[in-house]
């Protein structure tokens, strides 16, 4: 991927992000849709993963056949949002390494906090997904991406339900090597960081809590 923001507008894709953004969506509702979408969403993170040619037999003959290459991907679900779209891609990619960064937003400062950090092994030989449904003001975001580059990841993308511009420029001028791919670049955050229009807090949606 060479672009630094890519959003997804597949018609199925903004139809079902419509109805996560209603208020009156129920919880069990919110958390089907953020699984659907997640598969869609995956489709377009993948789209150029590196392919190779192995030798298989049909039916009817022999062929030398398409397949990925290289080490299983590293999924990495920023808690507790992230594992939402997670769990969708993993059904996708059952094999996929999975690891998970605990971070939450100081809501005075609006600085991100860690307090969990668990990565699979040999990120530096794995495509690394950073998945979070919100990319408001990029904080968070970048510094789950700090985390992973220690790791040793060097080629990672970031997958997000919704972005703001905040966002957007906060990871370029961070990370402006990991592309962002996006079901909405929404209008602005507000005075308390949140996305507007946007849906709410996804994590609160997703688990029937506030």
């Amino acid at each position: 991927m060479t672009e630094h923001l890519t959003v997804v507008r597949h018609p199925l894709v903004q139809h079902k992000l419509t109805i996560m953004r209603e208020k009156t969506t129920s919880t069990a509702s919110f958390r089907m849709l953020l699984r659907e979408i997640s598969l869609l969403l995956a489709y377009e993170v993948t789209r150029d993963l590196e392919m190779g040619v192995k030798t298989i037999e049909t039916p009817i003959c022999p062929m030398e056949a398409p397949t990925i290459e290289g080490k299983k991907l590293a999924l990495v679900s920023i808690l507790r949002a992230g594992n939402g779209l997670m769990d969708g891609i993993l059904e996708l990619i059952p094999a996929a390494r999975v690891g998970f960064i605990g971070l939450y937003r100081d809501e005075e400062t609006l600085k991100p906090v860690q307090y969990y950090n668990k990565l699979p092994e040999a990120m530096g030989e794995r495509l690394t997904i950073v998945v979070d449904p919100m990319l408001a003001t990029g904080n968070s975001s970048a510094a789950a991406i700090d985390l992973v580059k220690e790791a040793g990841a060097t080629n990672i993308r970031f997958l997000c339900l919704l972005a703001t511009p905040e966002g957007v420029a906060k990871m370029r001028e961070r990370h402006p090597d990991v592309p962002i791919v996006t079901a909405a670049l929404d209008e602005r955050l507000d005075e308390k960081g949140y996305i507007v229009p946007g849906l709410g807090d996804a994590g609160d949606r997703m688990f029937g809590t506030k």
